[in-house]
């Protein structure tokens, strides 16, 4: 913070302004007492405070995982559903088939390949930064594909579960539609599962999505904190951990309760 040519008395004075020289317990109260008033400390290299660094940030992260979360919901709830409803058909070994190579393949290395054909061969998307729809598809689509292929093979395990049930099998005997009867009764005994993975899914693109971030030098939290690393900026590194952990925790309390709309039999009392 001083460079490398300050003085002693420089280093002296910048240690008791960080409190450096207390010691430890009297350093942590200190800190988590900022914390419940939601301060996070300042950044070594900019000075800034990082609840305002996050603040300016997150939004953009927050833009992204959503992005990333209506690619997966609709690809990979549908992939699911077309290969329940057809088992063993081309459809099914068709979306089966994209759903292993999605799980398999990591998300770096499908940024780049959608780079290399949207953006340099086909010239249809910019490669990299931030602004409108356009530069929200690449990176959406890459942070969403794993999830896409996850989702679909939950789905389908779920779907053919509810579609040999009893109130399956009464529901068609009753003469509702085809379209009711997967819709209306198999997908919704079907999704709690479902509801499980969107929430784990979802809080790790708001708290995970580094390699994403970095390759389409998208300006959100994870690429805040690789440059955070990068320059060993360690209150920005530890306020945005403790961030993004209580992020990740709400996240999934919300998929919790979402249970109970998903299944009137779930109550929390």
């Amino acid at each position: 913070m001083v460079g490398e040519r300050a003085d002693a008395e420089t280093i002296a004075r910048l240690r008791r302004e960080l409190r450096l020289d207390d010691p430890l317990p009297v350093r942590f109260g200190h800190y988590a007492a900022g914390v419940l008033r939601g301060d996070l400390g300042r950044s070594y290299i900019t000075d800034r405070r990082i609840s305002d660094d996050i603040r300016e940030r997150f939004p953009k992260t927050l833009e992204l995982a959503a992005a990333a979360m209506l690619f997966a919901t609709v690809l990979g709830i549908g992939l699911g559903v077309l290969s329940a409803r057809w088992p063993g058909g081309w459809t099914d070994r068709l979306a089966l088939g994209a759903a292993y190579l999605g799980v398999s393949y990591p998300v770096y290395w499908v940024a780049l390949l959608l780079i290399l054909l949207f953006a340099v061969q086909l010239r249809w998307l910019p490669p990299s930064g931030y602004g409108g729809w356009q530069y929200l598809l690449l990176p959406a689509l890459a942070l969403g594909m794993r999830s896409i292929a996850f989702l679909a093979r939950v789905t389908r395990s779920a779907m053919l579960e509810a579609l040999g049930s009893d109130y399956v099998r009464s529901a068609r005997a009753k003469g509702a539609a085809e379209w009711a009867v997967v819709g209306r009764h198999a997908l919704r005994n079907a999704m709690i599962p479902v509801i499980t993975v969107l929430g784990l899914d979802f809080g790790s693109y708001l708290t995970g999505s580094i390699l994403t971030e970095t390759v389409f030098s998208w300006p959100g939290i994870g690429r805040y904190v690789v440059n955070a690393i990068a320059r060993r900026d360690l209150p920005a590194i530890q306020g945005t951990v403790l961030f993004l952990s209580f992020v990740f925790v709400l996240v999934n309390l919300l998929a919790d309760i979402a249970y109970a709309k998903a299944d009137p039999r779930i109550s929390y009392e």
